[in-house]
């Protein structure tokens, strides 16, 4: 992918922070899942004793997505910020892939009658906090609905080397772009939507928002190669390994050696790489039904 064709983005900000330590709890690892099976059995009985608690409880499922269901702010203030501009190339990678979402989705939403609102990516290392709460390496790469943020660790995509196997310049951008995806799906008014009729399990409407986010990003990656002509040979493959890397069979077959359907939240390996694989053959928003398809 050769990536310096593209312009950079202003929208990338780095924690100038320590990020306030001592944070507890955590959130969904990038395509995995944050949930043991007592977890899980706790919630549904918490969820069945208290009804008015299963909005809240339904954001622990869809961790990264979001749902717009509003958390709790922390209280202590937020780490100092900066606009991006380190001499790391990585850096400059994300500011390029941002600008380039920008500039896709933007043309997408002038062509419908409205204004792109851009969202911010804030580069951060080891912690920090969002507008959905504490937020650690340990969750990978996430985007919070409360505040239109995207939040990522760099180190992250070390462990695509070495844990996912997911390598290359394009498999990196396949997760910004998926995580922009969801920004798209919380200014569309779909993840409201799902707010309002939860499920979880295999073709819950968690992994229907995931697969649609890899749809979004497929889309992505078709509409920037038609603007830049940036993309290399393997480089489709490679973010395709990249979306099968981290379904959740795959995951969690690696975590326990067995998967268990009815706690997916983001979708199997052949889900993820064929939702994204539609979206970049199509380049149309509207090939990413999830919801209304009856085979996902």
């Amino acid at each position: 992918m050769d990536w310096r064709k593209g312009r950079e983005s202003d929208n990338v900000v780095e924690d100038d922070g320590s990020g306030g330590g001592g944070f507890g709890g955590g959130g969904m690892r990038f395509g995995g899942f944050h949930l043991g099976i007592g977890g899980i059995i706790i919630v549904v009985i918490v969820g069945l004793m208290f009804p008015s608690l299963r909005p809240i409880l339904f954001g622990l499922f869809l961790g990264d997505s979001g749902n717009g269901v509003q958390q709790v702010a922390p209280s202590e203030p937020a780490p100092s910020q900066s606009t991006a501009n380190s001499s790391d190339p990585q850096v400059h990678f994300v500011r390029t892939v941002l600008a380039s979402t920008e500039d896709v989705w933007g043309s997408y939403f002038q062509g419908s009658g409205q204004q792109y609102e851009q969202p911010k990516l804030l580069l951060f290392h080891g912690q920090t906090r969002s507008g959905c709460g504490a937020a650690s390496e340990s969750m990978g790469p996430f985007y919070c609905p409360n505040d239109h943020r995207v939040y990522l660790d760099l180190d992250f995509f070390q462990e695509m080397d070495a844990r996912f196997h997911a390598r290359g310049d394009f498999a990196r951008a396949y997760v910004i772009a998926h995580e922009v995806g969801h920004h798209v799906q919380n200014l569309l008014g779909i993840m409201q939507q799902v707010g309002r009729r939860p499920s979880e399990g295999a073709t819950g409407t968690s992994v229907r928002l995931e697969l649609q986010a890899d749809c979004f990003a497929g889309v992505w990656g078709n509409k920037s190669q038609a603007q830049l002509n940036w993309l290399q040979e393997g480089d489709v493959d490679a973010a395709l390994n990249a979306a099968s890397s981290v379904g959740d069979d795959t995951l969690q077959k690696q975590a326990r050696g067995y998967a268990v359907p009815d706690s997916f939240t983001h979708g199997t390996a052949a889900q993820r790489s064929r939702w994204f694989k539609t979206g970049f053959a199509s380049g149309d928003i509207k090939s990413c039904d999830t919801f209304g398809a009856a085979t996902l």
